[in-house]
């Protein structure tokens, strides 16, 4: 397809100013049934140096279309609006999701929510104010972990509420995680905080004590961000490359689900980067749009095959169990608290108990066949669970009809700030791959934006058995499309 490419001199025009415009919008749902903690925005930023213009829609929700409130119509019907009634080409947008995802409806109705949206735009556009402009890199590796855990035997086990984790001794290591927290720093020409874009990889999915509707913990970063900055300034979160990033208490059992101290550490740690950075008027901004063909998977089929057959394995090995739950926890028990006695005390064993010890055998072996039966469940529910988000995409690419999908790769270049997109949950290797290849230092990936096309995992983790390479409608082949694409991309900046 066409590319559309709009780019600006490394100068701002003489004579011209970079200026900027912010506005948001509420979009919680209102049904009266829904318990809300904290409200759901979209939040506008529309930046235009006198040559090329952007508008940059940081969104509550938990993607732009395929799953969630949000449907497949949205962003053609908004561009549709823009293009109709904004001075602003459709193409210069980048509309982010943050992937927050309580359970339930989030959003208000879509025909509202495009007009609450749209209006939003439409009063960024019209109050444009001229700015200084800066960006940095800040750090935060606390309140994350990659989720996909390593296992001996060379493949991948997700931790998710889904299905348990594996036994401790099988797993040798983790995956890597992006620390970075990417930053664009935009203030007035006093010097007053006038925006702040931050972008960082990793899922929202804890919650709040309670429960209820939460932008998680990118809205209260967002809070602590714009509370210790004042006048008004706005803080606008991009979801990075985060598709297998979890937050570091996701699975813990021993307190409240809250977010919100995550939040506020990132929130604190962007605010320690951007009290650092300089700002500057004379800043060139970019846009570039182009359009990749990704590949669909074929597999799904075999890949179901062969997890019925290690199903079928797994379902004879729990024959021939004597002990049930009942008998089974008080002798574990015994033989914990006391492996070379576990039935009597030592001295009864000392005198020559031949009929103690024959029985310590016959319970140890059917203590271990008890516990190698829970293991076995716990890999059977893993497999049920892939077998059903297998069939899922399989009736996605069924009913798409086609064997490629084209996604949407936007690039963006504010200065020696660079974005690139992705409508797809990438995953972080990805996203660090794309960063290393970039000629600019000040490089960070807008996952889920411009549209949804579920998980993006390397090639190299296809055979591996993590959640992601399940959760995904694409062939192997989209890393390698993808990266190059986005390079062509970052290039024409």
């Amino acid at each position: 397809m066409a590319a559309i490419d709009e780019k600006a001199t490394q100068k701002t025009p003489h004579g011209s100013s970079f200026r900027a415009g912010v506005a948001k919008v509420d979009i919680t749902t209102s049904d009266p049934g829904v318990k809300i903690n904290d409200p759901l925005y979209a939040k506008v930023l529309v930046m235009d140096d006198g040559k090329s213009k952007l508008a940059i829609i940081a969104m509550d929700a938990v993607a732009i279309g395929g799953i969630g409130d949000i449907s497949d119509d949205f962003l053609p019907t908004l561009r549709q609006r823009i293009e109709e009634e904004l001075p602003l080409k459709k193409e210069n947008l980048l509309v982010n999701a943050s992937h927050t995802h309580p359970p339930g409806r989030l959003l208000c109705d879509e025909p509202e929510l495009v007009d609450r949206v749209f209006g939003a735009l439409r009063r960024a556009c019209e109050n444009m104010t001229e700015v200084k402009v800066g960006w940095g890199i800040g750090y935060e590796d606390r309140i994350m972990m990659n989720r996909t855990l390593r296992l001996k035997d060379g493949r991948h086990w997700t931790i998710r509420h889904a299905n348990p984790c594996p036994p401790d001794d099988e797993v040798a290591g983790v995956g890597p995680v992006d620390p970075e927290i990417g930053i664009l720093r935009i203030d007035r020409i006093d010097g007053r905080p006038f925006a702040v874009v931050y972008n960082f990889a990793c899922h929202p999915y804890l919650g709040v004590p309670g429960g209820g509707i939460t932008a998680d913990y990118p809205g209260f970063a967002s809070k602590v961000i714009e509370e210790t900055l004042g006048h008004g300034a706005m803080a606008l979160f991009l979801q990075g490359a985060g598709g297998d990033i979890t937050q570091v208490l996701y699975k813990d059992v021993h307190r409240p689900r809250d977010c919100e101290p995550q939040g506020m550490m990132l929130g604190l740690s962007t605010l320690e980067a951007w009290r650092n950075i300089e700002t500057q008027a004379n800043v060139s901004l970019s846009v570039v749009s182009e359009f990749a063909e990704l590949p669909r998977r074929t597999d799904i089929p075999e890949r179901i095959a062969r997890l019925r057959q290690e199903q079928e394995k797994l379902l004879k090995s729990l024959r021939f169990t004597s002990l049930n739950f009942r008998t089974f926890l008080p002798l574990y028990l015994k033989h914990m608290m006391n492996p070379e006695y576990p039935l009597d005390d030592a001295y009864r064993y000392l005198h020559g108990r031949e009929d103690l010890t024959g029985i310590d055998e016959q319970n140890r072996r059917n203590l271990a066949k008890y516990l190698n039966n829970i293991y076995a469940m716990e890999k059977l529910a893993r497999i049920e669970d892939r077998i059903a988000t297998l069939q899922r995409h399989q009736a996605i690419n069924d009913a798409a009809g086609e064997e490629s999908i084209t996604a949407e790769v936007l690039g963006v270049r504010i200065g020696e700030f660079v974005l690139i997109s992705a409508p797809i949950e990438v995953l972080v290797e990805v996203g660090l791959n794309v960063k290393r290849a970039s000629p600019y230092k000040y490089t960070f990936v807008s996952a889920f934006s411009n549209g949804y096309m579920h998980y993006g995992p390397p090639a190299a983790y296809c055979d591996l058995g993590g959640y992601e390479v399940t959760e995904c409608f694409l062939a192997p082949e989209w890393q390698q499309i993808y990266e190059t694409k986005a390079q062509e991309v970052i290039r024409r900046l």
